[in-house]
């Protein structure tokens, strides 16, 4: 611990120049990034140098319990009693900071929810998960932006991308990819039987054009005039776009905006963001054993939580937190199931010094 804290002080030192160049001050991305990074830095630097501190005092006072006033040595095994209680409390500080961080954490969040088995019902549980997380944005002050979207003629959904903007977002819902299972009586069911339907819903990091870079001539983009439920023509114009990625075969399609170069543009995210995490998932498959079993590399299509409306009741089975308020919940009250989730994953992170969940358990959707 003690080398990496020794690296960590060195490299705030070098943040501090850096900063402080004409060169780099001229260079406003260059800056920028710069200037995230002594912040994050400097979150590790502080209480290191605080402990150090204490190290030093506690010298001190193990040098004073050698003395041979009475007075002055109990003054000092109290001193020496308080600074070993601060310097483990500054130690365990540290331990946690010192786990390796998710860099996409700070990222924007695209989100993909898809009604799953269940026909109608699960399509309509989608649109309530989709106002769930839309609730919860607005809660955090996030911006939340549609990408594409495919109603049913029931009021549900039957697939929906939406752009989650905030400072934040990743890490707050690389948590939520998976199966979300609801069970309920629908509206239509004569006889009162529960029902069991499923929603799959991925999160992903907001991919960069320097991180995931695409060739024009490795895509083929198709326009076509788009539709709206049952066929309905929703405007007149070749306005919807499917961009086909040649190299991997990834479609992404996009018909939410009257302009073609808006849904082009839109499209265009949802790929780059297919592409980083396609990417990261083959990274992810390298690890060793251990590191699959992780949240990060999990069953992508493995059931995470369940939601039981006749016992008004909410599951999530990777850390067996049962919760009795599945109203607030729904209504976008998520923190207090975000929370549980964090801690429990950065505890698991600290016993095997890996990074917290670097990768969101994504689902491939069926």
């Amino acid at each position: 611990m003690f080398d990496k804290l020794a690296g960590v002080e060195k490299r705030h030192t070098e943040l501090e120049q850096l900063l402080s160049d004409p060169e780099v001050v001229k260079d406003l991305d260059a800056y920028q990034q710069y200037a995230r990074e002594h912040s994050d830095v400097t979150k590790i630097i502080t209480p290191y140098r605080a402990y150090k501190q204490v190290l030093k005092e506690l010298e001190g006072s193990v040098a004073l319990l050698r003395d041979g006033d009475p007075e002055i040595k109990e003054l000092a095994r109290e001193e020496v009693d308080a600074l070993n209680e601060r310097k483990a409390e500054l130690e365990a500080e540290l331990k946690k900071l010192l786990v390796p961080k998710d860099p996409n954490d700070a990222k924007n969040v695209l989100m993909e929810i898809r009604a799953g088995t269940g026909g109608d019902e699960a399509a309509l549980f989608a649109a309530d998960l989709y106002r769930m997380y839309s609730r919860h944005a607005e809660t955090r002050g996030w911006k939340i932006e549609v990408m594409t979207h495919h109603p049913t003629g029931v009021g549900g959904i039957k697939e929906i991308i939406a752009m989650v903007q905030g400072r934040g977002a990743y890490s707050r819902l690389k948590y939520e990819s998976g199966t979300h299972r609801v069970q309920r009586v629908p509206d239509t069911e004569t006889q009162g039987r529960i029902h069991t339907s499923a929603v799959t819903v991925a999160v992903l990091p907001e991919a960069e054009d320097v991180e995931i870079h695409i060739d024009p001539g490795e895509i083929k983009v198709d326009v076509y005039r788009s539709t709206g439920p049952g066929g309905q023509s929703v405007n007149t114009t070749d306005s919807a776009v499917r961009i086909t990625h040649l190299p991997t075969g990834l479609v992404v399609t996009c018909q939410d905006e009257k302009s073609q170069l808006k849904n082009k543009n839109k499209a265009m995210k949802v790929l780059r963001a297919r592409l980083l995490d396609q990417k990261e998932r083959e990274q992810n498959e390298k690890r060793s054993e251990e590191r699959k079993s992780q949240i990060g590399t999990g069953d992508r299509s493995g059931r995470i939580r369940t939601y039981n409306f006749p016992q008004g009741r909410v599951t999530d089975h990777r850390i067996g937190l049962t919760l009795y308020k599945l109203e607030t919940i729904l209504q976008g009250d998520l923190d207090v199931v975000i929370d549980e989730l964090t801690t429990f994953y950065q505890a698991r992170a600290l016993q095997h010094d890996e990074p917290v969940a670097q990768r969101s358990p994504a689902v491939d959707h069926p």
